[in-house]
Formats: C-alpha cells, structure tokens, sequence
C-alpha cells in the first residue's frame, strides 16, 4: 500500500548522498531551511528548486517519491493560496471580484510564492530522512546535542525519541489509510455533510488509530528493555560514524552557496 506521507521513510540506494555522514545532511539541511526564508523572489525559490533537483539527481531517490508528501498538504496549500490571494478592499483592480471579495494580481503571486516555498522546504527536508538509516540518524541528532550533556540534557534519550517519532509518521500515516479502507467499505461516508458531520465521520477512525499507535508504541518499549536500553549515558556503537573531508568539503561549498543565493535572491 502506498503510504502518501514521505517524511520519516527510507530509500535504500548506493548513491553518494547516502554515503555523506548524517551531520553533515543535518548542516545542509539546516542552511537549505535558512536559505529558504532568506529568499524575497521567485528567481530566489528556482535557485533552490534547482538544487533539490541537483540533490535528487545524486541520491537517485525517485522523484515521485519524494513529491508524495504534497498530496497530504493539499489543505494547508489551499490555505495559504486562499489567504493571500484575496483581497477585501473593493478599490483593488482585481483579476476575479464576488462582491467585496476579490482576487488581484500581486495577492496571487504573493500566495504562490508561499505555497512554492511550502513545497520546497517538504521536499527539502525530506531528503534527509530519505538518505538516511535511523542508526545514522540516531547517531547523527546525538552527536549534535553532545554539547548540551554539559548542561545534564539528555541528547542520548531526546535523540531516540525523535527519531522514533519521525519513524513513526509513515507508519501512523499507513495506518490511517488502512483504518480509512476498512470504514470505507463498511458503508462509512466521509465526504458527505457539514464540517461536524464530517468531523464526527472520522471518530471511529481516529479511536482505532490511537489505540494501535499506543499498542505498537508499548511493544517497542517492551522490546527496548528486553534489549537492556537503558538511554544513551555508556553506550558505546558497533560503527562509530565521523565527518570525512568530502563531508566537510560538501556542507561548507553547498552551504556557502545556499547562503549566498539566500542573500542574492
């Protein structure tokens, strides 16, 4: 079953964007999301729809896969485009009016700048969970937070919980399709009514998906202290992972270049 979600999944593939060290993704990520809100144009937001579609070329990660996410944003897209592209003000030269309401140019341009940014930062941000094993990844939020253990913050725990958390959203996603599927054919009508009929339509797929996420996430800690996890303070990797000088090389050339375009664009 396809799951509509991306983010948090995995895609195996012998590509040098996966053999990059899960810090080194973290900082290119980091410089891609500042970039991104740095931008004021749309010749800003091609530069970086070119870049990802450089980085989607290196990690032969399907393209199709990686733009699945933005099926499940429909709603916030159309949002967004709704509340920048219509104006109240009855003066405005506006390009389609229904009584006070209308839509002008500049407000339509406005939304899709913002709903193309939308779109960028989803499909940016996911390659790094798509490029990277849930070990690299632990590994990788770990030794970021390393610095904090000055303060006693607990980087071993807070990183496996948020990589279990981020592993959870297909699996949740995946779910909930499935509970949708089985209401569905049990006569179940969700497109049907006003905003609480359709709101009410969902509870019995809401009480059952709760219920099985508590259940799975019962099993995994029964099975994380059967294994003797007791957090992360001792514990030591089977393969301990280090930047090499390409990781440095790529996050410093490609984050000066994301800067750079940020201020530029």
């Amino acid at each position: 079953m396809r799951v509509p979600v991306t983010f948090g999944q995995y895609v195996p593939t012998e590509s040098p964007m996966h053999a990059l060290d899960a810090k080194t993704k973290m900082g290119l990520v980091a410089a891609f999301t500042g970039a991104m809100f740095l931008v004021e144009g749309f010749a800003g937001l091609a530069a970086l729809a070119a870049f990802i579609v450089l980085a989607l070329w290196i990690s032969r990660v399907p393209a199709r896969i990686a733009f699945r996410g933005i099926k499940a944003l429909t709603l916030l897209l159309s949002f967004t485009l709704i509340v920048h592209a219509v104006r109240w003000n009855p003066a405005t030269v506006a390009l389609v009016r229904l009584g006070p309401v209308a839509i002008d140019g500049p407000g339509l341009s406005e939304g899709l700048f913002f709903v193309l940014r939308i779109i960028l930062l989803v499909v940016g941000t996911s390659l790094l969970t798509l490029t990277t094993t849930p070990v690299q990844l632990t590994d990788g939020l770990e030794r970021v937070m390393r610095p904090l253990e000055v303060v006693r913050f607990p980087a071993g725990e807070v990183a496996m919980m948020l990589t279990i958390a981020l592993r959870f959203i297909p699996t949740t996603a995946q779910e909930a399709e499935k509970i949708l599927i089985a209401q569905t054919a049990r006569g179940a009508r969700f497109d049907e009514g006003g905003l609480v009929r359709r709101a009410r339509a969902f509870v019995p797929v809401m009480v059952p998906l709760f219920v099985n996420l508590f259940r799975r996430a019962e099993d995994l800690a029964v099975a994380m202290e059967s294994r003797c996890y007791r957090g992360g303070a001792g514990r030591t990797r089977l393969n301990a992972s280090a930047m090499t000088v390409s990781d440095w090389l790529v996050l410093l050339l490609a984050s000066a270049a994301l800067v750079a375009v940020g201020i530029a664009l």
